[in-house]
């Protein structure tokens, strides 16, 4: 993907040879790692000017937990918590800013506050209105791989070649490039330009440890099956519990385990890594780059 350029806000991303940095700020009571530590404006605008200086790239804020299990809020609420913190960041910060959710009305009200970019949890598959918003304020995307249940259908070889995959991928990565191809296209559909797109393979979401693990295995081919479109990817895999089971310690513990994922996006070309630690996966990819 040489050559080409992705703008959020006015901050120009080069799409190959480096990975950049997603600082994540919860601006809820329940995150399943950091719930209820910036859940007040001035703590958020604190915890973000911490990121600026320890180099972040792109600043996600999220306020409503998507954890298992967690509860739904109301469009109202989502957007009382998260609309203060972004106009804070935008008049005290030039650094893009994300908002994750899912919701085309608090997607409206955070691109009026100063957002850059929607990080959609169900790549526009859960609200129709989604779409549209993103077009109407011209903001940039990322479209994570979800779905109602686990991956278990098997794939035909037809499917597999309809959708310009050859035969050996397996079922459950086939699936996952499939259905983040659906997202892809409901984008173009709706106008969003392409070089808006960010795609997500979706740790975490919709899959069972073992599933996570042959993700983050595979997460080259997945990478590599949005090359042809020169689609960017992103990984989000920080502190998860894919990385809790396999090293059998809490949120806070997984410094290590989410640095070692940081390296498999690094060498896979992901763009983007959302992150909890800043610094850390900062000076970790700088550190792996120039090894490199």
């Amino acid at each position: 993907m040489a050559g080409v350029r992705m703008y959020i806000r006015d901050k120009e991303f080069k799409t190959s040879g480096h990975t950049y940095v997603c600082g994540i700020l919860n601006v809820t009571p329940d995150s399943f790692s950091d719930g209820g530590m910036h859940n007040t404006v001035d703590a958020a605008l604190k915890h973000a000017e911490k990121m600026v200086a320890e180099g972040v790239d792109l600043i996600d804020v999220g306020g409503e937990s998507t954890r298992r299990g967690y509860e739904r809020i109301s469009d109202e609420e989502e957007i009382n918590r998260i609309a203060p913190v972004i106009e804070k960041i935008r008049s005290n910060f030039d650094t893009p800013i994300s908002v994750d959710t899912y919701k085309s009305k608090v997607a409206r009200s955070a691109a009026a506050a100063g957002a850059d970019l929607i990080n959609d949890i169900w790549g526009l598959k859960a609200d129709q209105k989604m779409a549209e918003v993103i077009t109407e304020y011209n903001l940039a995307c990322c479209l994570m791989h979800n779905r109602d249940s686990q991956i278990y259908s098997p794939v035909s070889a037809a499917l597999l070649l309809s959708n310009g995959m050859e035969e050996g991928i397996s079922d459950l990565i086939a699936r996952i490039i499939m259905e983040m191809r659906e997202s892809y296209d409901m984008a173009l559909a709706a106008g969003i330009r392409k070089e808006k797109i960010i795609m997500d393979p979706g740790i975490g979401f919709a899959k069972d440890y073992s599933q996570n693990v042959e993700a983050l295995q595979k997460l080259d081919v997945i990478v590599d099956a949005f090359k042809k479109e020169q689609v960017p990817m992103l990984l989000g895999a920080s502190r998860k519990s894919v990385i809790g089971l396999t090293l059998q310690n809490k949120a806070n513990e997984r410094m290590v385990g989410t640095l070692a994922t940081t390296a498999r996006a690094v060498e896979s070309g992901c763009l983007f890594v959302r992150v909890h630690d800043v610094r850390e996966n900062v000076e970790f990819i700088r550190m792996l780059e120039t090894i490199r």
